[in-house]
């Protein structure tokens, strides 16, 4: 899915709570080849005929023109016919939100989303161009860290198919723009389809996982998802002329009041973006 990586940023502080796991996040696959060293190779699937940066998150695609906001994730095993058979996992605990199973209707092919909340941060894990999602799961059905969801395939709708040797995930971690996603996207966009509601890849914003992951590996107990966020390096900031902003109604853990302006109403925001 193509999509503008607008990652909102704010500074904030995390209210009381309980202790952080060590580790909130984990590989949604066997292949954890992320965390040795040289072996990138081994754990990202690149694009047609180059490395494999263009399987990472970022600015990867079509010379750095071109965002990707997943981490495209090699597959270790293959069945008979050389299709990938690979268990793909839950990143964390969470609940099933949204399950695509027509491949047709998404770039994504066919995808699942899982919602999670990580120290009181709502984040949407999404699994895209599966081979098959677990008979038994739809939407509100808890699962559990490490707990197999799906098995990876190649799905797409694209008109380049995604051949045998490209066989990957596509794991995100992201964060949810709006509710009123839908009569947005109709104005917006008439006369397009939207076949996923607000769990259209364009209502998720995504930030790094593999900068999650290895952040995570390093700082052990001490690592914590609202710091980390808090200390993305702003690309951008923009301001919003508006006091009603639901992105701050969901995520109140991300705003940070100016102390200069403690007894005047709000009167807008400004949204710093990485």
């Amino acid at each position: 899915m193509s999509r503008m990586p607008l990652f909102f940023w704010v500074a904030a502080v995390l209210g009381p709570g309980a202790a952080l796991p060590a580790q909130p996040f984990f590989l949604p696959t066997a292949n954890h080849a992320l965390f040795e060293k040289g072996k990138e190779a081994d754990f990202f699937v690149p694009t047609p005929g180059k490395t494999w940066e263009t399987g990472c998150f970022g600015c990867v695609r079509t010379d750095r023109h071109q965002m990707h906001e997943g981490l495209d994730i090699k597959c270790l095993l293959r069945d008979n016919r050389g299709e990938p058979a690979d268990a793909v996992m839950a990143t964390a605990p969470g609940a099933v939100v949204y399950i695509n199973d027509r491949p047709s209707l998404s770039n994504y092919g066919r995808y699942l989303v899982l919602r999670h909340v990580i120290g009181g941060v709502e984040v949407y894990s999404l699994y895209a161009h599966l081979h098959s999602v677990r008979s038994d799961l739809k939407p509100g059905i808890a699962v559990q860290a490490g707990e197999p969801v799906a098995v990876m395939g190649r799905t797409s709708n694209t008109a380049a198919a995604i051949s045998k040797d490209r066989a990957h995930v596509d794991f995100e971690l992201n964060l949810f723009y709006s509710d009123n996603f839908v009569p947005w996207y109709r104005k917006h966009f008439p006369g397009q389809r939207n076949d996923h509601g607000v769990w259209n890849g364009e209502n998720l914003v995504g930030f790094d996982p593999r900068l999650v992951l290895l952040a995570e590996r390093e700082q052990g107990t001490n690592f914590d998802l609202t710091s980390w966020l808090r200390g993305r390096v702003p690309l951008c900031r923009v301001l919003v002329h508006k006091a009603d902003v639901p992105w701050v109604k969901r995520y109140p853990m991300l705003v940070t009041p100016d102390p200069a302006l403690q007894k005047e109403p709000v009167a807008g925001y400004e949204i710093s973006l990485d």
